[in-house]
C-alpha cells in the first residue's frame, strides 16, 4: 500500500455550498513536496499544513483531520461517469493505492512514511458541496438533481476520515503500513450504511468503542436508546 498523492485545497467561493461566504476547500490538488500533519484540535481545521476547510461546522477537527480515498474507487467512478478523475477531485487529502480504504476498521491505525500515524475514525457522507464540485446532475438519464449523491450513497465506498495519532510529515510515494486492526467488525463501509440507508445497523457500530467519531457515536446511542429492545 502506498500514498499516490497528498492533496491540499485551493480555496474558492462558489454557489453550491452553504458555508459562510460561499468558501469551499473541496478543490484539492497534489502537493509537490512533503506536508506536515498534526491534530487540528476540536475547533475545526485540517490536519494538513496548507489545507483549508471551508465549512468548519461540519468538516475538519480532530475526528475529520484527514480524508483518504482509494485510487481504485476513483477508477471505478471514472468508468461510471465517463471522464477522468484526478487525485484530490473528491476532496480527499490522501489518494491511496492498494488500500481498501472503505473496508478499513474504525480504530485501525496506519503509519504513513517514517513517523506519521493516523487512525480511522469515520466515514465521509456526501453533501451538496460534493455534488456541486463534481458537476453531476445524474448518473442515469432518469436521475436528476440528487442523482450523484444517491449513486455515491448506494456504492457504500465513501472513503475514510482519520484522526492524527502521531504527527509527522508525509509525501507522495510514502508507504502505508497497517499497525493495528481492532477486534471488531465495524468497517468504514458498515458505518456509512448505518448512518445513511441502513439505520438498523447503528447499534452494531458501538462495538468500535472510543475509536468511533463522537458525532457517529452520539447518533448510534440515540438510535439504540430509542429502538433497541
Amino acid at each position: 500500500m502506498r500514498l499516490l498523492s497528498v492533496n491540499l485545497a485551493r480555496p474558492r467561493s462558489v454557489g453550491y455550498t452553504n458555508a459562510p461566504g460561499g468558501l469551499t476547500g473541496i478543490d484539492k490538488r497534489p502537493a509537490d513536496g512533503p506536508v506536515a500533519v498534526s491534530a487540528p484540535g476540536s475547533g475545526g481545521g485540517s490536519g494538513l499544513a496548507g489545507d483549508v476547510i471551508g465549512d468548519p461546522v461540519f468538516h475538519g477537527g480532530d475526528d475529520q483531520a484527514v480524508y483518504a480515498f482509494a485510487r481504485e474507487d476513483l477508477d471505478g467512478w471514472e468508468k461510471a461517469l465517463g471522464r477522468e478523475l484526478p487525485g484530490g477531485v473528491f476532496g480527499e487529502n490522501l489518494t491511496t493505492a492498494g488500500a481498501d480504504v472503505s473496508g478499513a476498521l474504525i480504530g485501525e491505525r496506519w503509519r504513513i512514511g517514517p513517523d506519521t500515524v493516523l487512525e480511522v475514525s469515520c466515514a465521509r457522507t456526501p453533501c451538496r458541496t460534493f455534488a456541486g464540485r463534481l458537476g453531476e446532475t445524474g448518473i442515469l438519464p432518469t436521475e436528476r438533481g440528487a442523482g450523484w449523491m444517491k449513486a455515491f450513497t448506494r456504492a457504500a465506498a465513501p472513503g475514510a476520515y482519520l484522526r492524527v495519532a502521531e504527527p509527522g510529515e508525509i509525501r507522495a510515494g510514502d508507504r502505508i503500513e497497517v499497525l493495528h486492526r481492532p477486534d471488531h467488525e465495524v468497517t468504514v463501509s458498515l458505518l456509512f450504511r448505518a448512518l445513511t440507508t441502513e439505520r438498523s445497523l447503528l447499534p452494531r457500530v458501538l462495538a468500535a468503542g472510543d475509536a468511533l467519531a463522537s458525532v457517529a457515536r452520539e447518533e448510534a446511542l440515540k438510535y439504540t436508546a430509542k429502538y433497541a429492545s
